[in-house]
């Protein structure tokens, strides 16, 4: 079965992505007749070098989108994984010397077709006197004993498309360019990592995967790597490569070692996502570093794709000041990163966390005494919503995911081992806080949140004032905070329909002489659906709901060691 691609035509879709490239950026133009980019101010490169690359489509955002000031000056497009045609080439080549710069490099990935075809162009510019130097870059290092045809060229290639522009735009001349890149090019090397296949329009996969497997040291063409090896973790995977990469018995290895300098390049081979290249960023770092290798500069993205391929390589350059001079000189091309020029290596990378605001001390005699009250209640709220776990749990999973009783549970949870550090503040608005950021921390999920954002605008008007006014208003400020950030309102049938009407009830403690205990009563009693004349005793609810009003009003708790219940 073929993969499905969006695409117009299977024929056409190297010239539509070619195209769109080109339609949305000014700085790059289209050779008529070929599929050729080259950039829109050729004229203003008279005097200097060009740089032309290229290879099969595909490679996305190689090659194109490397064309800019400071690195290449054109490329050319051949199908997708297929050479591009010599005519093409050579027109490109023709373009640019007309353009009247002094001569052009060819930089080729090193794969058979691309050798003949840019060689054989390269010839032909030749025997009409257009200086043209080519140089083949094979930086694959999955190979332990070098086949005839050499090394592979891999995404390093794009390092080498920084370093040859950087010259060039210096005026650096087309023979030096040439030699000071090849020496590059030896300094460097590449190994690739899939989790599975890629597929050419209109084709099937190139090869298949165990659920189990992955691959090691394949091409960008999805050629078979050197070897399959178990899933295993990210850090693995990372050691596992920079020992083949560094492994001197390897042929094609990187002589990378103890206090070595380099570039590192983590790149997407176009399917992983970018949850997962960060963290292959981050092994790659820990990994390299931990070996005493020094990581002078650090490029993640996606460079040089292999179509949908979900995967990734990581290349490695030595490097000295000169070439960092080099890769940190300025370009315009689109698909190059705007990389730190400073060492990765070395650098701090976390900051102290700010400190927390200081609080007012609480009163000593009462307030110990109302820490004690407060800690007996919530032990109290905390043993009910664990008893009833499974029953919590058993109702949501009627109309939910099932969880709320394992949520409440770990908030509960929370709750105990806060209190077995001390007794709680017996300020309420301080109590109400500590509670929130608990719950934010520990509880997770929507209810926790929900349940912070109405304890930290509770608290708020306790600051001021304990008085039965200032705890009706902090009930009107957490249910408008939860009103605000959830986006629910009285009748959406959410928690907030049976706090509401408890807030609806508490709000005759802002008349003078109400009575606390008779409000609290029918406040919590409309809060469980009950008639105001109905018997309740606080503890035996269901509700969670019910066990955030008993803790949220310290005037209620009476008598320490006492049941709580609403009785007077």
């Amino acid at each position: 079965m073929t993969s499905k691609k969006l695409v117009n035509s299977v024929e056409g879709c190297a010239d539509d992505a070619l195209a769109g490239l080109v339609a949305c950026d000014p700085n790059l133009q289209l050779l008529q007749g070929h599929r050729v980019a080259l950039r829109s101010d050729l004229d203003s490169l008279k005097g200097r070098v060009a740089l032309l690359s290229g290879g099969g489509s595909g490679h996305e955002p190689a090659h194109a989108g490397f064309i800019g000031k400071g690195m290449l000056t054109g490329v050319i497009a051949g199908a997708v994984f297929t050479s591009p045609a010599v005519g093409s080439i050579l027109a490109a080549i023709r373009a640019v010397a007309q353009a009247g710069t002094v001569g052009t490099l060819l930089i080729v990935k090193n794969y058979t077709g691309d050798r003949l075809n840019f060689g054989l162009a390269r010839e032909q510019a030749r025997a009409e006197g257009i200086p043209v130097e080519m140089v083949v870059i094979g930086d694959d290092s999955a190979f332990t004993v070098l086949k005839k045809a050499g090394r592979r060229g891999l995404c390093g290639t794009v390092l080498i498309h920084k370093v040859a522009g950087a010259l060039a735009e210096a005026g650096v001349g087309l023979e030096e360019i040439a030699k000071q890149v090849s020496l590059v090019a030896k300094a460097m090397g590449t190994l690739g990592l899939s989790l599975s296949s890629c597929s050419v329009p209109g084709s099937k996969p190139t090869f298949e995967l165990s659920a189990d497997e992955v691959e090691l040291g394949l091409g960008i063409h999805g050629e078979a790597g050197v070897r399959r090896i178990k899933m295993a973790t990210a850090d693995e995977i990372v050691r596992l490569m920079l020992d083949h990469m560094t492994d001197t018995s390897n042929a094609s290895h990187v002589p990378v070692q103890r206090g070595s300098s380099v570039v590192m390049m983590v790149n997407n081979l176009g399917g992983l996502s970018f949850l997962e290249l960060g963290i292959m960023a981050d092994a790659a770092v820990r990994c390299l570093e931990g070996r005493g290798v020094k990581i002078a500069r650090a490029l993640v993205g996606t460079f040089m794709s292999a179509l949908e391929m979900s995967g990734f390589s990581l290349t490695l350059l030595l490097a000295d000041e000169p070439l960092l001079k080099l890769i940190d000189a300025e370009t315009t091309a689109a698909a190059w990163p705007n990389v730190a020029k400073v060492s990765v290596t070395g650098r701090k990378r976390s900051r102290a966390a700010p400190s927390e605001p200081r609080e007012a001390p609480s009163s000593t005699a009462a307030g110990g005494l109302a820490s004690k009250r407060m800690t007996l209640v919530l032990e109290q709220v905390c043993a009910t919503l664990l008893g009833l776990e499974e029953h919590l749990n058993a109702l949501d999973r009627a109309a939910g995911d099932g969880d709320c009783g394992t949520t409440h549970s770990r908030a509960a949870r929370a709750i105990q081992g806060w209190l077995k550090e001390g007794p709680p503040p017996a300020s309420p608005a301080q109590l109400l806080s500590k509670l929130s950021v608990l719950l934010l921390e520990k509880m997770g999920g929507s209810s926790g949140a929900l349940y912070g954002l109405f304890l930290t605008a509770a608290a708020q008007p306790l600051k001021a004032k304990t008085d039965l006014p200032a705890w009706s208003a902090a009930m009107d400020a957490g249910l408008e905070a939860m009103q605000k950030y959830g986006k629910a309102a009285p009748g959406d049938r959410t928690m907030l329909d049976s706090l509401w009407a408890a807030g609806q009830e508490l709000q005759a403690w802002k008349s003078p002489g109400a009575d606390l205990f008779q409000v609290l009563t029918k406040a919590v009693k409309i809060r469980n659906g009950l008639s105001p004349q109905s018997s309740l005793c606080l503890g035996g609810s269901y509700d969670p709901g019910v066990h955030l009003l008993k803790a949220l009003f310290p005037p209620f708790h009476l008598r320490v060691g006492e049941p709580v219940a609403l009785t007077k």
